[in-house]
């Protein structure tokens, strides 16, 4: 099944639907307009240009695959857009292993660097990856840096990174492949807290400098 509209929709088995969209953006306002329009899943899961829809009832299949791809982004309608989510202030200390290379490939000083980076304002479109890791979209492509060539076997948990043109924050010690900017001691998933993940989607994230401790 392919729509003309925002969204291109095909089954992914018999209780769920894969719309595809043009971009991560596109993806977070379709899942936020499918969560407050009545559609009946389980789950609604927005990935980098995609929108799981699952736990549909087999009845209301071919009707909830209409009804997206009848959808068209409207940043007018509060109902699929995420401006209204929550905006937390993400305190960093830069002093991150690429943080260098970064400024480098910027053109600019390692001040400069920090500066670019605390003065963007970037919204959390998808969690992936690990509990609580938060794909964070607003940085310009223009201003997108490589991963690196070979991931480093151990990331430490708190690192600021960026890749490609995401922003993000491990949430735990693993491997990763990403350019290290700095670290925060913020608590990016805790499952005692409602909801677990600090950074869910929709939310708006400033990063800002922090002295070291």
């Amino acid at each position: 099944m392919s729509g003309l509209g925002g969204a291109r929709v095909r089954p992914f088995g018999p209780t769920a639907l894969l719309a595809e969209v043009a971009d991560a953006p596109t993806a977070l306002a379709l899942a936020t307009w499918v969560r407050g329009s009545g559609v009946r899943a389980v789950e609604v899961v927005p990935a980098a240009r995609t929108v799981l829809l699952d736990g549909l009832d087999p009845a209301d299949v071919a009707a909830t695959a209409a009804l997206l791809e009848a959808w068209r982004p409207d940043p007018e309608d509060p109902a699929s857009s995420p401006a209204d989510g929550p905006t937390i202030e993400v305190p960093v200390v830069y002093d991150g292993l690429d943080l260098d290379d970064v400024a480098a490939r910027w053109g600019l000083s390692r001040d400069e660097a920090v500066a670019r980076h605390t003065g963007l304002e970037l919204v959390s479109v998808f969690c992936g990856f690990a509990p609580g890791f938060a794909y964070l979209s607003g940085l310009p492509e223009e201003w997108a840096v490589p991963r690196l060539d070979s991931a480093r076997p151990r990331v430490p948990a708190g690192s600021v990174a960026v890749a490609d043109s995401w922003c993000g924050v491990y949430p735990s010690a693993s491997p990763g492949g990403w350019r290290l900017l700095g670290r925060t001691e913020a608590r990016l998933w805790d499952v005692e807290r409602d909801p677990p993940a600090l950074l869910a989607p929709g939310t708006r994230v400033r990063f800002v400098v922090a002295e070291p401790s």
